[in-house]
């Protein structure tokens, strides 16, 4: 799986004008289920969203998880993460998983970070959504499972 995660002061998803989900202080995460990946793969990925230390401690520096900071996520589909830009000028898609699996992982992933204690919304998977977002730091950071 591929993710794209951003510290967010907030975060949120509209569909056709309507707020489908949210978040305060914490990450935006832009989630792609590749091909092969499985609900293994989407439970690793969420125990590393929540162990990574991208919050600011008491002296300022990125020492806390989103768990420790007490933030929240809001995850969002995104297939365009699998885009494969190697050849030509118009990107492939082929490495995305296909869409049912992809939803299936997707919301997975979501589910794996509200077990693990993370405040998790999600927006709505296949559809023409509007992102808006206040970066924090800015702090961007891309995961990858297959890369490590």
């Amino acid at each position: 799986m591929r993710a794209l995660l951003q510290r967010v002061s907030e975060a949120s998803v509209t569909v056709d004008g309507q707020t489908v989900g949210r978040c305060g202080p914490g990450l935006l995460i832009l989630v792609c289920a590749m091909l092969g990946d499985t609900c293994d793969t989407a439970k690793a990925l969420a125990a590393k969203v929540s162990k990574l230390r991208l919050f600011k401690d008491e002296a300022g520096k990125m020492n806390l998880s989103i768990l420790q900071s007490g933030g929240s996520a809001l995850v969002v589909s995104q297939f365009t993460l699998a885009a494969d830009t190697s050849r030509g000028n118009r990107p492939g898609f082929s490495g995305a998983a296909k869409p049912d699996e992809a939803e299936t992982l997707y919301l997975q992933f979501a589910h794996a970070l509200r077990d693990l204690g993370v405040e998790t919304e999600t927006g709505q998977f296949g559809a023409n959504m509007s992102v808006g977002l206040t970066n924090d730091g800015p702090v961007t950071i891309w995961l990858d499972t297959k890369a490590g």
